[in-house]
């Protein structure tokens, strides 16, 4: 009797304490390319999650009778879900392009402050849709020139789309397109990046509280997804430049079950060009990429992907005695498999292959000169994702990447009718690296105003010469102040176990990587980062300001007057020192509204020490600049018409100039009877930077055969002020005084273009 009497007691306690869980998609409703990174949120329970790379979420729930629950994506319109929680289920969400018209009470429950709420600093979202109304050069819109635009981003020489994140050389920063590692990202000489940005489906820039899952650089991850294909209806869509087409195909192989999309660019820039070249010059330039992918639904909890991308550049120079030779490119290739484990497990495996090959020749005064370098990587990741409640989320995997190097060069004198034979590449010395790595991730709310994401990296590296094992403890904690504001507080250690070596020979600009060895120790960062994060008008204004110091050890240069990169046994020619930068970073963002857009500032300082240069005295980096300012704006004017700007200001990098000459007797042509004394690296600052580009475009959408075509054209001016920006600056001894005296070379004035955009 009494048991039983307990039993009656107890039940009702066990009913409210059981807990369901809601799992499912959430996909473009036109297309049916999943949402990155989209919220699901609990209204009642002010509760939500986000979705991962291939559009999942998880939510286990209190039983109750009724939930609210709002799922909502940039640019998106929001959708409100009544459920019943009695069981466990699937629930699988279109969501529609535009902003639609819904109660005040369901647009305000669908709006979250994910900036604010999220533990996690230093990570920017970058909407696909926002990188393609933004000004063009040449016509040609671009994701590296967007991320150049963000806090604690600097850009590198003019026009080009390197970028060096918090004081970090290029060489520190992860680029990977669908988990695929792209070493260069660059066409045209990094005048544009190697991203199509019709095959792109979602950008991700990490700078600072870095999750346990990435690794191997030590300033950013820049994490890029493929569109996976429209699998409802075939769609084409491309766009007719000055310098560039493209063209890309989507469609279903079996729908709402299998799509594939083709994309690809290519340049006709050695066309344009040759009617105003000079007889005695003959170039030749050309680029192209091509991306492809297709994915299967094989059930309702297993999906298959495939991916491949391929870009290369050729270019050739040839004018009185003077010939150079450039061909590089990238390759990669990803088969991903996904798998769900009841509701709370979410699998991915992948089996990754990438290439680069970089082969640069010169030839000039009878000096003839090549550079043949290459990578090529077979890599293999397990990842799950576990779900256990919407205050936590667990991330755990391995991940092991086999590397191939391969580099040769040589430098000789010879006749111009007696041509050198190139490089033989299957002589050329390889040699074979491995790394690896187990990592865990736990992000838990605790409580109302804490959050945490905590993790642990174990990465490794081997070879025959050297091996190194590292442990890297990652923690961004949260604290909120209020419904729209917090304070964050990350800790983050990295390794990186390859080195991008610059070649010091003027005339022929190379660059390889080579990996650690017992002498190049890998690079080691250590990075702490504040912010504070606030949102206002309903998060239809984003604000942060972030400060950080990081320091980073085991850095790399060439010893000075060292030549021509021959071998990858290159640690008798470097130096080794150590660098760090510290600096603040503002950031302000509009969401919504006629007029949206952002404005990004960064103070920094980053220096570096080497025993061997500089006489052992600390010195700026090469990209060390005082102020960086963006700002970036797009108004819609109406339906058609679109109007957008970015203005970009920063101090200008720093150079060496020497502090005297000495004249030789008998000097003939080198330096010009003159040597030069320096006594002080990167003494000087150019001039500043700064440009302001315009664009407007006009879409109108027609039925052609019953069917709706959508046409636009963008009319877009480069540095519409003709601002001469410093690209180098030179010196040269005037023959009248005797003097030396400094010239400045400019590189991209005032550049018109226009650009025909179609979809169908």
């Amino acid at each position: 009797m009494r048991i039983s009497l307990l039993l009656l007691i107890l039940l009702p306690w066990a009913a409210l304490s059981q807990s369901y869980t809601i799992s499912g998609t959430l996909t473009d409703a036109a297309t049916g390319e999943a949402l990155i990174g989209a919220n699901v949120y609990v209204t009642s329970l002010q509760k939500g999650v986000t979705t991962n790379n291939y559009g999942f979420y998880s939510l286990t729930l209190p039983r109750m009778d009724s939930l609210g629950i709002a799922f909502s994506y940039v640019g998106y319109t929001p959708q409100f879900k009544k459920v019943y929680l009695q069981q466990n289920f699937e629930l699988n969400v279109e969501l529609l392009p535009g902003v639609g018209v819904l109660d005040e009470v369901v647009v305000s429950g669908a709006r979250t402050n994910e900036n604010v709420a999220r533990p996690q600093m230093g990570v920017v979202d970058i909407p696909t849709t926002k990188i393609r109304e933004l000004p063009a050069i040449l016509g040609e819109v671009d994701v590296l020139k967007v991320v150049q635009l963000l806090p604690g981003v600097q850009s590198g020489n003019e026009g080009t789309t390197g970028f060096f994140v918090r004081g970090g050389n290029a060489d520190q920063n992860l680029v990977q397109l669908d988990e695929a590692i792209v070493y260069n990202p660059n066409h045209l000489f990094g005048l544009f990046s190697t991203f199509n940005t019709r095959a792109i489906n979602n950008v991700t820039l990490i700078k600072g509280g870095f999750p346990a899952q990435y690794g191997g650089r030590l300033s950013s991850i820049l994490d890029i997804s493929m569109k996976e294909g429209n699998n409802k209806r075939v769609g084409v869509e491309g766009g007719i430049g000055l310098v560039t087409s493209q063209l890309t195909v989507e469609g279903p192989l079996k729908k709402e079950q299998a799509s594939f999309i083709l994309s690809a660019r290519r340049t006709y820039f050695d066309w344009m060009i040759k009617p105003f070249l000079s007889s005695r010059i003959r170039t030749n330039y050309s680029f192209y990429d091509l991306n492809a992918k297709v994915n299967w639904q094989l059930g309702p909890k297993d999906r298959l992907f495939l991916s491949g991308f391929t870009g290369k550049d050729d270019a050739t120079y040839i004018e009185d005695g003077i010939e150079y030779n450039v061909l590089f490119g990238n390759s990669t290739g990803t088969l991903r498999w996904n798998h769900i484990f009841g509701q709370k497990l979410f699998l991915n495996t992948s089996l990754i292959v990438n290439e680069y090959d970089q082969n640069i020749a010169a030839l000039q005064d009878n000096a003839f000169s090549e550079v043949v370098s290459g990578i090529k990587d077979v890599n293999g990741k397990l990842e799950f994702q576990y779900y256990p409640n919407p205050d936590h989320v667990i991330l755990f995997g391995a991940h092991y990447l086999d590397h191939t190097f391969r580099s040769t060069g040589r430098t000789e004198a010879q006749s111009g009718t007696d041509p050198s034979p190139g490089i033989d590449k299957d002589a050329i010395p390889v040699k074979y690296f491995d790394e690896f790595a187990l990592y865990i991730n736990d992000e838990v709310r605790l409580g109302e105003r804490f959050s945490a994401n905590l993790g642990l990296r174990a990465p490794g590296f081997f070879s025959d010469e050297a091996s190194y094992y590292k442990i890297e403890p990652r923690a961004s904690v949260k604290m909120a102040l209020d419904n729209n504001s917090s304070v964050k507080a990350a800790y983050t250690v990295m390794n990186q176990f390859l080195h991008l070596v610059p070649s010091s020979t003027a005339s022929v600009p190379t660059e390889i990587w080579i990996p650690s060895t017992a002498l190049t120790k890998p690079q080691l960062s250590t990075q702490y980062s504040l912010g504070y994060f606030r949102n206002f008008r309903d998060n239809e204004l984003e604000s942060s300001l972030e400060v950080y110091y990081k320091d980073m050890k085991n850095q790399v240069l060439f010893k000075e007057g060292n030549q021509l990169i021959e071998t990858l046994d290159v640690d008798p020619l470097l130096t080794y020192g150590k660098g760090w930068s510290y600096g603040a970073e503002l950031f302000l963002r509009k969401n919504r509204g006629k007029l949206t857009g952002w404005l990004s500032y960064t103070l920094s300082w980053t220096n570096q020490k080497f025993d061997e240069l500089n006489f052992g005295r600390t010195f700026p980096f090469r990209y060390d600049r005082r102020h960086n300012l963006a700002l970036v704006g797009t108004y819609q004017l109406s339906k058609r018409w679109s109007l957008s700007g970015t203005f970009v200001f920063s101090s200008g990098n720093v150079y060496t100039v020497p502090v005297g000459r000495i004249g030789v007797f008998h000097g003939g042509s080198l330096f010009e009877g003159n040597y030069f004394v320096y006594e002080e690296r990167n003494n000087v600052r150019m001039n500043p930077y700064h440009r302001l580009d315009l664009s407007a475009s006009h879409k109108r959408e027609w039925a052609l055969l019953g069917k709706k075509l959508v046409s636009e054209w963008v009319f877009s001016v480069y540095n519409s002020y003709s601002r001469l920006n410093p690209y180098f600056v030179y010196f040269e001894v005037e023959p009248r005084t005797g003097q030396p005296k400094a010239k400045q070379v400019s590189l991209l004035p005032i550049i018109p273009s226009i650009t025909y955009n179609f979809k169908f």
